[in-house]
């Protein structure tokens, strides 16, 4: 069911809107920017500025769709829900759309910092409309089916890794055999689901050519294997079309500045993608060991008085910014590099 009607649930003071006349000119009102919030069994659609209102089903996406054409946007935004999103998002690209979806992290940042404290469906969307006029976030084209479903698979791999090793630490803390053996068997098959996941994952990166040159190209690189290359060549699309800063800044490697007059705070990372700083990281200990540049690197950091941590960090910097000119280059890694 589609229900469309004009509303404003914030009032303009609120978020930040000046009256026409306080103004001091007129408001384009041909520039219209929507924001979708996506719930499990309906979506509420607001634009920006004319408070139109619009809710939907997911299902009802497609004559939602040629609305929203008519309407023209400049900008579509949608916050990610853990693949909620992707049905709506999908439709809105493929009708050459300028749809974004970005993180609820920052979207819930700009409401708090304009004093919107409540949160419903309907101001949600208003805010996200807002966040489109605002922040004009740039709009990335969506994975395909083949992309997504390689996804779900390195996904469901890392979340099995992680309860594996909750199990693991488990069997150390008990003594009774009844319950070693029911760990010993959930580990063990956990174990074998993950071996069956690589097979997969395997296939689906060796049939597509462009993924397979990736991988290999990632995997000459010492300290890179078999399982933490597709897993980059999933979670890390953008590794070859960003420079060092931005890679780096991407994946939440980036030290941030806690600075403030004379004070002069410790470089911290923040942010970025976890997932990809966990599969880094292991390879990056395997590099210290085996790969000449980034041994040489760590070396040089713990020489200067960097505590281990420090120097495995900034290690994983280096061995990203490494990835990515590989990738950005078409070129393997080969020894006289470093």
């Amino acid at each position: 069911m589609i229900l469309a009607r004009r509303c404003a649930t914030i009032p303009n003071s609120r978020m930040g809107l000046k009256s026409p006349h306080s103004q001091g000119r007129e408001k384009r009102m041909s520039d219209r920017f929507i924001g979708i919030d996506i719930a499990k069994n309906q979506c509420e659609l607001y634009v920006h500025p004319t408070a139109e209102r619009i809710t939907f089903g997911i299902s009802d996406i497609v004559d939602v769709v040629d609305r929203i054409r008519e309407l023209s946007p400049v900008k579509i935004v949608m916050e990610a829900t853990g693949g909620l999103e992707v049905p709506v998002a999908a439709q809105l690209a493929a009708a050459a759309l300028p749809v974004a979806v970005v993180n609820p992290r920052q979207v819930r940042d700009l409401a708090r910092a304009m004093g919107i404290l409540a949160k419903t469906d309907t101001i949600d969307a208003q805010v996200l409309a807002l966040f489109a006029e605002k922040m004009r976030p740039e709009s990335r084209p969506l994975p395909d089916s083949n992309m997504r479903a390689l996804k779900d698979l390195v996904t469901r791999r890392q979340q099995l890794v992680e309860i594996q090793t909750m199990e693991s630490n488990r069997r150390r803390m008990l003594l009774s055999e009844r319950a070693l053996a029911s760990i010993t068997l959930v580990h063990d098959t956990i174990e074998a689901e993950i071996r069956d996941l690589d097979h997969d994952i395997k296939k689906h990166i060796t049939g597509s050519p462009i993924w397979h040159k990736k991988a290999d190209l990632l995997k000459s690189v010492p300290g890179i294997g078999t399982t933490t290359a597709p897993l980059l060549v999933v979670t890390l699309p953008e590794l070859g079309m960003l420079n060092r800063r931005q890679i780096a800044s991407l994946v939440g490697l980036a030290p941030m500045n806690r600075d403030s007059g004379t004070l002069r705070g410790h470089r911290t990372i923040i942010g970025g993608r976890r997932m990809v700083r966990s599969a880094l990281y292991m390879p990056t200990l395997s590099a210290i060991r085996c790969n000449p540049l980034i041994k040489r690197f760590y070396k040089r950091l713990r020489a200067i008085g960097k505590p281990p941590k420090v120097a495995i960090t900034a290690c994983m910097r280096k061995l990203l910014i490494l990835l990515n000119a590989i990738i950005r280059d078409n070129q393997p890694w080969v020894p006289y590099s470093a």
